[in-house]
């Protein structure tokens, strides 16, 4: 690896058939690829890889593309994503980049192109990581207008409502347990 391009994006493959076929595509840089096989986490992925070790197999780890800077391996990871698809949306990747009870339900007349969720809950992730990072690096908070200011999340919309994309980024963290309210109004990371 570059010093900077350190990432990569690699498949998790299923030995058991031939050819191997791809259970997990995900981007990393150091062990990041095979941190999974030491400790399955309780999801999809994780029954997955206990599963193949159990048959007595081992996991296939394959490296796609090496040498990336992050926002590369972000794009090719959610295109490959996109086009094997995830198990929740018939495909053959135990991802599970959409969070849980917020898949949306199909209405009449509405296409979904094939990855535009993926893609859209990616884009979500790393937004959530920008305005996470921004609450750790400012131990006494941030306010929801500061998160729009200073992260350029501000609306440009002739409305009066330009900060309503930062205060859902806020409450989806403060759902998921990772930003508190302090009594002064501010958001302030939560300490894990």
């Amino acid at each position: 690896m570059t010093p900077d391009k350190p990432y990569y994006v690699y498949a998790l493959k299923d030995p058991r058939q031939h050819p191997a076929r791809p259970f997990y595509i995900g981007k990393g840089t150091g062990t990041r690829a095979h941190d999974h096989l030491i400790r399955p986490d309780h999801t999809p992925k994780g029954d997955r890889i206990r599963e193949i070790e159990g048959a007595g197999a081992q996991v296939l780890v394959s490296y796609l593309v090496e040498h990336l800077t992050e926002p590369e391996a972000l794009r090719l990871e959610a295109e490959l994503i996109a086009a094997f698809g995830t198990q929740a949306s018939g495909g053959l990747l135990t991802n599970t980049v959409l969070p849980s009870g917020l898949g949306g339900k199909a209405r009449p007349g509405l296409s979904v192109p094939a990855g535009a969720p993926e893609k859209a809950q990616m884009g979500l992730t790393l937004l959530k990581d920008a305005v996470l990072e921004f609450a750790q690096a400012n131990p006494g908070g941030v306010k929801n207008a500061e998160v729009a200011s200073l992260l350029g999340l501000r609306s440009d919309y002739g409305g009066g409502s330009k900060d309503y994309l930062s205060y859902s980024l806020l409450g989806l963290l403060m759902r998921e347990g990772k930003i508190g309210r302090s009594g002064k109004g501010r958001h302030v990371a939560q300490v894990k």
